[in-house]
C-alpha cells in the first residue's frame, strides 16, 4: 500500500479556453456516448483508468506539469488506498465512475439490473470517500450498449466517455491519424509503466501544440 502523497506547489498557471462544445443531453434514458470532442479550440483532455498502482511518483508528474486529469476510478482497485487520489483532487483533478468490478464482459455478461448496481455502487464509493458523484462514466474495456447507457442515465451520470488516442507501454497509439488533434480524449492507465506513459502523452501534446485541459470543465459537468 503507498502513503498518501502531498501535492507540490510548482504547478503553472492554468490557461482559459471558453467551451465552444455543449453536452448532448439524456434523450429516451440513454445517456451520450462521447469520443471526441468537436472543438475548434487547442485543447486535449487527459482520463487516467482504474488506479491499480498507486505511485508517489504519478501525482508528481500532474503536479509539475498542471496537467488536471479526469480519474477514471475502479473502487474494487481504490479501495485499499482511496485517500491517495485525494492529492490529484487537491491538483484539479476529478473523479469520475469506472464502475464496481471492472467487468470487461458485463455488457454481455450481465443484466441491466446488474450493470446498474455495479453503476451505481461506485457512484456511492466516489461520494462516499470524495464527496462528489461522478457525472462521467467510462466503460471496463471501452465496450458499451443499450441497456448500458440506460444504466448510466438511470445511475444519474450524463454521459458515457471513450476514447480514439491513448498512451500505453511508454508510446502513443492513435485510432485515427499520427498525431493529437485539438478535443480528442486521451486514455491512459494507472501502471507500472506511467511515467513513460506520461512521457509520450506530453511530448505529442507539446508537438500539437495543445493545451491539456479538465473535461468535465469544457462540458460544464463539474
Amino acid at each position: 500500500m503507498s502513503s498518501t502523497p502531498s501535492p507540490t506547489a510548482s504547478a503553472p498557471a492554468k490557461k482559459h479556453f471558453d467551451p465552444d462544445f455543449t453536452l448532448p443531453p439524456i434523450q429516451g434514458g440513454l445517456a451520450p456516448v462521447i469520443t471526441k470532442i468537436p472543438t475548434k479550440q487547442p485543447v486535449v483532455f487527459l482520463t487516467i483508468d482504474d488506479g491499480q498502482v498507486k505511485s508517489p511518483e504519478s501525482v508528481r508528474l500532474l503536479s509539475e506539469t498542471g496537467y488536471p486529469a479526469t480519474l477514471f476510478l475502479t473502487s474494487n482497485t481504490v479501495r485499499d488506498n482511496p485517500a491517495f487520489f485525494k492529492a490529484f483532487m487537491a491538483q484539479g483533478s476529478l473523479v469520475e465512475n469506472h464502475t464496481v468490478s471492472h467487468n470487461v464482459n458485463m455488457t454481455t455478461q450481465w443484466s441491466y439490473q446488474r450493470q446498474l448496481d455495479d453503476i451505481v455502487g461506485m457512484q456511492d464509493f466516489a461520494l462516499q470517500q470524495y464527496g462528489r458523484k461522478p457525472t462521467l462514466f467510462r466503460p471496463p474495456g471501452g465496450a458499451y450498449s443499450t441497456a448500458m447507457r440506460q444504466a448510466v442515465a438511470a445511475a444519474g451520470l450524463k454521459a458515457i466517455i471513450t476514447w480514439e488516442a491513448k498512451a500505453n507501454a511508454g508510446r502513443m497509439d492513435y485510432q485515427y491519424g499520427n498525431s493529437l488533434r485539438p478535443g480528442d480524449i486521451v486514455l491512459m492507465h494507472f501502471r507500472p509503466e506511467f511515467a513513460a506513459d506520461f512521457e509520450a502523452f506530453r511530448s505529442a501534446q507539446v508537438a500539437a501544440g495543445l493545451e491539456v485541459v479538465l473535461l468535465e470543465e469544457f462540458l460544464g459537468v463539474v
